[in-house]
């Protein structure tokens, strides 16, 4: 039997990953017929429209991997992009400071880290750090040039035009309830009753990705725990502290950037974010709890792997939520000069984490195929700097399977 096909591509969710990948697909293969879904009245209502819109280099992250390679072409591509389509952003170069002599050999291993994945890097010292950001104050310091800031959430809605434009649909408070598979075909059923039928199914879901390939049937072999992740900003006339981006030393254990300070596009400077466990997939206060959501979270072995092997440096992060005093502390860190008075509380983002069983966090994007499926289970930062490379990459796996 002939089946009637509502489209050849469904991508569910609405952020800069699926609307990268829906782009991507009509410019690879034009007259492909692709509808994406997203549960939200707009697209980017989360990750994408909740990051300090940092445009990353690519710096921090293994050589080979897909970050790496993602981060480091989706930056320049972005910056293309930006300009192409008068979207706003600046090529600001950042500075990774360290305030203590035990982050040192780490700093060097960043400069190492970045000529391996091909990122001019300058190492200064404490006269050339006050050269860039006279109130910061370290030991030592890497400036990475090609580093920006942009507009996500306008990034995300010019993607959706240009598919849009190129016979695509973006529909709006479409939440998927049911996936179904049979033979060549997949089926959804979204909340308010609509069944639509496509050849190929993309997941995009973001902070559900992992609940959305259970429902299509597929083990993801990871959960999302969600990490929420808390910012300040500086009052307008302290502002002036920080000329651009400046980034303390990581930790290599974790994949959290640490507290930063951004100059965004539009002259705000945000401070953070930290990262606290959520409490609900979308909890972006210690206010909102799902019980539902948590209860999934508290009862997986490899989140309460995590808490038994690192409750030292999540004790710290709560205790920074809680307190604006250990809060602007750790901020004097890099700015001396900034006090408890100087932060205003910014709206806060959930990082999308992917957790094995064994409590390792997952470090890279990560990707699983399936019959007419193609899930994208991990796409944290820097995922919205990398996504026309992800886009492009999911693009490719999706439409290999429709040859």
């Amino acid at each position: 039997m002939r089946v009637a096909y509502d489209c050849d591509v469904l991508v569910i969710g609405g952020g800069i990953v699926g609307l990268s990948t829906a782009y991507a697909i009509t410019r690879a293969a034009p007259g492909t017929r692709v509808v994406v879904l997203e549960k939200e009245s707009g697209p980017a209502r989360h990750q994408t429209g909740r990051n300090s819109g940092v445009i990353h280099s690519g710096i921090y992250y293994r050589p080979g991997s897909f970050k790496a390679r993602f981060a480091v072409r989706g930056a320049a591509e972005m910056v293309e992009f930006c300009a192409e389509h008068g979207l706003p952003h600046e090529v600001t170069g950042k500075l990774i400071v360290a305030t203590e002599r035990s982050e040192l050999p780490r700093l060097h291993a960043l400069v190492q880290r970045g000529r391996e994945n091909g990122i001019p890097v300058r190492e200064l010292g404490p006269a050339q750090i006050a050269e860039y950001e006279p109130a910061v104050r370290g030991l030592a310091a890497i400036h990475v040039g090609t580093t920006g800031v942009c507009d996500y959430g306008a990034v995300a809605r010019q993607l959706a035009r240009l598919a849009e434009d190129a016979g695509g649909s973006v529909r709006y408070g479409a939440e998927v309830r049911t996936v179904g598979r049979r033979g060549a075909t997949v089926a959804v059923r979204t909340a308010g009753g609509e069944v639509l039928r496509a050849r190929a199914l993309v997941n995009c879901a973001g902070l559900h990705s992992d609940r959305i390939a259970r429902l299509a049937g597929d083990d993801p072999g990871m959960r999302i725990v969600p990490f929420r992740g808390e910012y300040f900003e500086l009052a307008a006339d302290r502002a002036d502290l920080v000329r651009g981006l400046v980034y303390p030393v990581p930790d290599p254990a974790f994949p959290f950037l640490g507290v930063h300070l951004t100059r965004g596009v539009d002259g705000t400077v945000h401070v953070g974010p930290n990262a606290v466990p959520a409490l609900a997939r979308e909890g972006y206060d210690w206010g909102t709890v799902r019980p539902g959501e948590l209860a999934e979270t508290v009862t997986y072995p490899g989140a309460w792997r995590i808490a038994r092997r690192h409750w030292r440096y999540g004790a710290g992060e709560v205790r920074r939520s809680l307190s604006r005093s250990a809060f602007t502390t750790a901020v004097r860190r890099l700015l001396p000069a900034v006090r408890a008075e100087d932060l205003i509380p910014a709206p806060s983002g959930v990082r999308a984490q992917a957790v094995l069983r064994d409590g390792t966090l997952v470090d890279d994007f990560l990707f699983a195929q399936s019959p007419g499926m193609v899930h994208v289970l991990n796409a944290p930062s820097p995922a919205a700097t990398a996504s026309l490379p992800i886009g492009r990459e999911v693009a490719r796996r999706v439409l290999a399977g429709l040859e």
